[in-house]
């Protein structure tokens, strides 16, 4: 099992190495543009199947212990160790990476973006997915900021070099947001570390702060906090977020939203909560409400966006709704209760699923029509999806109905347990303010109801197009994308039948991350 964990975060970065390369004669195919995509398959093929060979092998009855794991001297001088190992916090968030990365792959093999050389794209997909994975699985901080920080260079090129309109300026805000909130995070990280006397997570997770005195914990809760906000992201720290989504290629947008947010979330759970213990009773209920500031913040702007004649754009509309279904995540983490924070890690996986599929939709769209302005989707020329292209206006509806909650997918339980936990929250918050959090997190359910149902009313049945459009067909839903998004639809739909799915394995971890044993 350790060998395949550390397979899984070091094959990335070889076959990034590998996509550099020649491509040998009797490999290349009809041109070493497409041999070097294919290597891109292959790689993350083969990273996905030893994700689920580590799911297949892991305990399950004892999900709270650290397993697969890694210890070996690093930097002694420093007391940094290269750590890794898994549990059931990080092992969904683990899979549902590797998923996304070869879904991407696959997509992109079919459909790749206009821009320079696949070479370089294949490269820094490798090395955003190595990242990404590296983050859930180190175990040490000093490692746990170089993986976080690792992601930012591969996705800065995607966004910079394979966006659209408006790519540099985005791909710089992108960049120095998070490098500014990085910086501050590193104080926190070393703060702990220098206090403590260990960079290991699972040490001081253990200790769940006895040997950080008070005043450390609260500056090391407020620093580390803000440069993991900024990537979950909070608002007000979102504002990097819709220009990114909206510049990025279609993969570099499934990614950014399925697995890059989740880094800054996960870091909440795995780091403050344990380490931090008193510093985050402090802030939680700040948290709490800047979280539901964004749920009501980021269904306005969709709404804003939605509206008639205002030339709204469809994959900017989604970012801001990323920016509502993190708050749910963050006010689920800010509950400090196990239901709150086990529905905050099903709603990463269940945001990570549909909205990678939304932006999936999302782009084929722009392929298909060259732009995602919702007038000329929704005009009386516009898509007329249920009419022109059946599968895909059924997959959007699919993809919408999921993201606004609908009991029986993955959407409802994360919102729903994250309410639930703010209804009771832990022992020392005040009560009458998370009743407060929880009645605006209803109220921001409906408002994402209701720009979901005017975006497809307006795209999938256009303005006065009817079923039986007059309009020519447009290409329905294409081999490769089906083979793209059938996975996102089946895991959507087992993890809205079957939540134990999940929270049989983050229960007793989170748990034990509370109990701090």
């Amino acid at each position: 099992m350790q060998y395949l964990l550390v397979a899984t975060v070091v094959l990335p970065l070889l076959g990034a190495v590998g996509a550099l390369l020649p491509p040998p004669p009797g490999l290349k195919g009809k041109s070493p543009d497409q041999a070097v995509l294919r290597h891109g398959v292959t790689v993350t093929g083969a990273v996905l199947a030893l994700s689920i060979a580590l799911a297949a092998g892991f305990d399950h009855d004892h999900p709270a212990t650290m397993q697969a794991s890694t210890d070996i001297s690093w930097i002694p001088a420093l007391g940094i160790r290269i750590h890794l190992g898994i549990d059931g916090i990080s092992l969904p968030l683990l899979v549902l990476t590797a998923l996304l990365t070869f879904l991407c792959a696959v997509y992109s093999y079919f459909k790749m973006p206009a821009g320079p050389s696949p070479k370089a794209f294949v490269a820094l997909i490798l090395v955003l997915e190595s990242g990404t994975i590296a983050t859930f699985a180190v175990l040490d901080l000093m490692l746990f900021f170089l993986a976080f920080e690792m992601v930012l260079i591969p996705m800065y090129f995607l966004i910079a070099r394979w966006g659209g309109e408006g790519r540099e300026r985005a791909a710089l805000r992108f960049i120095l947001y998070t490098l500014l909130g990085s910086v501050v995070m590193l104080l926190g990280l070393l703060l702990i570390g220098i206090k403590a006397g260990t960079f290991d997570m699972v040490t001081l997770a253990t200790d769940n702060g006895s040997h950080l005195s008070h005043t450390t914990q609260l500056i090391a809760a407020l620093a580390i906090g803000l440069g993991l906000a900024v990537k979950a992201p909070m608002w007000p720290l979102h504002s990097w977020l819709p220009d990114a989504h909206t510049s990025a290629p279609t993969v570099g947008s499934v990614l950014l939203a399925g697995v890059l947010l989740k880094m800054g979330t996960y870091g909440f759970v795995r780091i403050l909560i344990p380490i931090t213990p008193e510093g985050m009773q402090t802030f939680a209920p700040y948290l709490g409400a800047f979280a539901v500031i964004g749920i009501i913040y980021g269904s306005l702007a969709c709404l804003a966006l939605a509206r008639q004649g205002v030339g709204g754009d469809l994959k900017r509309l989604i970012a801001y709704s990323s920016v509502g279904h993190m708050g749910f995540v963050l006010l689920g983490i800010a509950t400090l209760t196990p239901t709150g924070i086990n529905g905050a890690l099903f709603a990463n996986i269940a945001h990570g699923l549909i909205t990678g599929l939304l932006f999936f939709l999302v782009g084929s769209l722009k392929d298909r029509y060259g732009s995602t302005d919702l007038d000329r989707l929704a005009g009386q020329t516009g898509a007329a999806l249920y009419g022109r292209a059946p599968r895909l206006g059924g997959l959007l509806a699919f993809g919408a109905v999921a993201s606004l909650g609908l009991p029986g997918l993955a959407g409802f339980w994360g919102e729903m347990l994250a309410m639930f936990g703010a209804f009771k929250p832990a022992e020392g918050l005040d009560r009458g303010a998370y009743l407060t959090f929880t009645a605006i997190a209803a109220f921001g359910t409906l408002l994402t109801a209701a720009y979901l149902l005017v975006v497809v009313r307006r795209v999938c049945m256009g303005e006065k197009a009817t079923a039986e459009a007059t309009e020519p067909l447009l290409a329905d839903v294409q081999g490769y994308e089906f083979a793209a998004w059938t996975p996102l639809v089946a895991l959507t739909v087992i993890a809205g039948l079957w939540p134990a799915l999940l929270l049989g394995l983050t229960d007793p971890a989170v748990r034990t991350l509370l109990g701090g044993s």
